[in-house]
């Protein structure tokens, strides 16, 4: 029976509920445009820290990797788990993945505001001044 629960009327009407505030609070454009604001800032932060290898992703799904050496790519797994432990320490929860653990994945609910984006920002680039 695969379409048991399909047409479940409560169920239906909580989902169109949902979708109706995320069309009228705007928050669909609220992530594309914080998305955007977070894809500048972190890879000025690259720009800013030779451990930042790599800055990728689109809208509010991010990911920084951190390198030991951008030419050869080689993972900085270690250095992550510190800088990681201090934004934690400091108020910020991140994400880690990537087939050597040195990749962080930025993943924010979408109401996140600008001003939520640079914290995490100067929090991450506070952390990896103290390595």
């Amino acid at each position: 029976h695969f379409n048991t629960f399909g047409g479940n009327p409560v169920c239906s009407a909580g989902g169109r509920a949902v979708l109706r505030v995320i069309e009228q609070e705007g928050i669909q454009q609220n992530a594309a445009a914080v998305g955007d604001h977070l894809l500048k800032r972190l890879r000025a932060l690259q720009d800013k820290h030779d451990l930042i290898g790599d800055v990728r992703g689109s809208g509010l799904m991010l990911g920084v990797e951190l390198v030991k050496d951008r030419s050869a790519k080689v993972p900085a797994t270690a250095e992550l788990g510190e800088v990681f432990e201090r934004m934690k320490d400091m108020g910020v929860l991140m994400g880690k993945g990537g087939l050597a653990g040195n990749v962080f994945r930025i993943k924010p609910p979408m109401c996140i505001t600008k001003d939520d984006a640079d914290f995490l920002v100067d929090v991450m680039d506070h952390a990896m001044q103290q390595l």
